[in-house]
């Protein structure tokens, strides 16, 4: 389905190629992981396959890629859109209207698919992605993972044979990523849809991978292999295989249920053996917050994201917001800088409410 053959790409005004005599063949419906660390290539080696590298990026490349025998560097993203089906890490990025429907109605209409067909692959795509419930609401009143299961949609109703996908749980929280991932091997499996992937948390998706392709970054070779092949070799390791390699477990487990099997094995110290654990802090008290929230609300379009909330935060303090994606975390934080004026309720920051405040004071 995919081949590369000794790709070298460079980007705009630097000397040193992002990927360097890089060659891959990827088989139909095979589901592949692209792995390694920030800036080692593996957007760039993404972005080869429908040909945003080099049309929308420009920069030096040589060497040959073919999908399905089509060429992306001479057809460009537009000519492989229907092969290729690409989800960008930021789905905000790939939005053309303003409506769920009509997002995932919008590749069909420019090409020209007939309406009942539409009307079909979009029914078809919300059950698939388990979005029915969004259809009608407005994008910019998703939260961050709501749009990334949208994005992924809107390329599904083109039907490709390829799907690559940037990163696409980086916004999701772990149910949500579950879910997103189960509906892609489920597209491999039952579809025979052609997957390649890049990810940072290899742990939610290393089991379903047929093949790992690791950039270890510098224009160095790759490494390819089944997941039992590569992750040895590497520092990124899920930390199910971190514990099994200090283990010695083999073969490799990938998943909890083939980690269990050898854990039963393993003899732990009884708990007594270990000393009991620091008391926790106490509740930091109210005096001397640098932040108040007091009975704050706050709805998108009559929809309920923040009710009766109440949080201080005192200075030097490391706080973390925790829930669901939709949950109301991204609309607080917009409440602290001031991008969002609550409802009802008030927010202090200083002493000072950020409601009469300009962001940029803020």
């Amino acid at each position: 389905m995919i081949k590369l053959r000794q790709v070298t790409y460079a980007y705009p005004d630097t000397e040193a190629p992002v990927l360097r005599d890089l060659s891959l063949e990827v088989e139909e419906g095979e589901f592949l992981l692209v792995m390694g660390t920030s800036g080692s290539g593996k957007s760039t080696l993404l972005r080869c396959l429908n040909g945003l590298v080099p049309h929308f990026y420009g920069g030096t490349f040589r060497g040959e890629v073919r999908v399905a025998e089509l060429d992306p560097l001479t057809l460009g993203p537009r000519g492989m859109s229907r092969m290729v089906g690409f989800v960008l890490q930021d789905p905000e990025s790939q939005f053309v209207v303003d409506s769920v429907e009509d997002e995932l109605a919008f590749a069909m209409e420019n090409h020209n698919v007939e309406p009942s067909v539409m009307r079909k692959r979009v029914e078809e795509v919300l059950d698939q992605i388990n979005i029915a419930h969004l259809r009608h609401r407005k994008i910019n009143t998703l939260s961050g993972g709501e749009k990334q299961r949208v994005a992924i949609g809107a390329v599904l109703a083109l039907q490709p044979q390829v799907l690559v996908l940037d990163e696409p749980t980086s916004q999701l929280d772990p149910q949500a990523a579950e879910e997103v991932l189960t509906t892609l091997q489920k597209l491999n499996a039952d579809l025979g849809l052609t997957v390649v992937l890049s990810e940072h948390r290899l742990e939610r998706v290393v089991q379903y991978a047929d093949r790992l392709v690791y950039l270890p970054g510098s224009g160095e070779s790759p490494i390819i292999g089944s997941p039992q092949e590569v992750l040895p070799q590497v520092d990124l390791q899920p930390p199910l295989v971190k514990l099994a390699k200090s283990f010695g477990w083999q073969p490799l487990p990938l998943t909890i249920k083939e980690g269990r099997r050898f854990a039963r094995a393993v003899k732990l110290p009884s708990p007594a053996a270990h000393p009991s654990m620091a008391p926790a802090d106490p509740e930091p008290s109210d005096a001397g917050a640098m932040m108040r929230m007091r009975n704050v609300w706050f709805s998108y379009d009559g929809q309920e994201a923040l009710r009766d909330v109440d949080l201080s935060v005192g200075p030097g303090e490391f706080v973390a917001l925790m829930g669901r994606n939709g949950s109301g975390k991204t609309t607080l934080l917009k409440h602290i800088v001031g991008l969002l004026r609550p409802e009802r309720g008030k927010v202090e920051l200083w002493g000072e409410d950020v409601k009469g405040k300009d962001v940029e004071d803020i």
